[in-house]
């Protein structure tokens, strides 16, 4: 909004503001389902980001909010990346851009790619509460605080303390210790495979899994069921009895 109000004349809400020229602003922010079409909020989300990615030149404004948070971690995160080298590096795009994420691994990029730079939001810690000082610092934030904004929305403490114990679980299995490993010399991504690290593949990305282990109850009553020869009925039978089994 204030590059379009500079550029037409405008006051902007500021004491000083060197702005250039833009030939176009592109954003995507914010995407829901398009149910009338058929497609969904991740379908939405890509259709718009073509469209940036072909109109866009050297001299526009794109700005872009959470690009890839509608599918899976891995493949959201890959799409993410690869955005960001199209923008910046030579033979690309190379619009100035501004680019929200909560993908950690992305701050990784600063360094790599000129004229890449991080910002984040200040935040204020007091235990377990948090107050955001709506002040833009320099430097990537070394953690989203989803969970302290759910606290803050009301969501009850029970979900929020359970919430807690399992990040602490996904967070052992977490790929941002092996982020520095990533390349771009090759078109499938690996980090180097050990008993105790996490082999990524771009093509097969690796889930992190819901259950305990591959012997889980449920999973071994899944793998029994003939899911083609079940009647609707049946499985309203099979969801209920294994939401009972807790």
């Amino acid at each position: 909004l204030i590059t379009l109000m500079a550029q037409i004349g405008c006051f902007v809400p500021a004491e000083f503001a060197q702005i250039g020229i833009v030939d176009r602003i592109f954003t995507r922010v914010g995407a829901s389902d398009d149910l009338s079409q058929g497609q969904s909020t991740f379908m939405v989300e890509m259709s718009e980001l073509a469209n940036i990615l072909h109109n866009a030149t050297k001299n526009s404004l794109v700005i872009l909010d959470e690009i890839g948070r509608g599918t899976s971690t891995y493949d959201g995160l890959s799409i993410a990346w690869a955005v960001v080298e199209y923008l910046t590096e030579e033979g690309g795009i190379r619009a100035k851009t501004m680019f929200a994420t909560h993908y950690h691994e992305l701050t990784e990029l600063e360094g790599r790619f000129r004229g890449v730079k991080n910002f984040c939001i200040s935040v204020k810690e007091s235990g377990d509460d948090i107050v955001f000082l709506h002040k833009i610092i320099r430097g990537g934030a070394n953690q989203s605080y989803g969970i302290q904004v759910a606290k803050l929305a009301g969501v009850p403490y029970a979900v929020i303390e359970k919430a807690k114990r399992i990040l602490s679980k996904l967070e052992e299995n977490d790929i941002n210790r092996n982020v520095s490993n990533l390349t771009d010399d090759t078109e499938t991504v690996q980090i180097k495979e050990t008993q105790e690290t996490l082999s990524i593949n771009a093509q097969e990305a690796v889930q992190l899994s819901l259950f305990d282990s591959e012997d889980s109850v449920l999973v071994k009553r899944l793998k029994e069921t003939d899911v083609m020869s079940m009647t609707p009925m049946d499985a309203m039978n099979l969801v209920y009895e294994l939401g009972s089994r807790g």
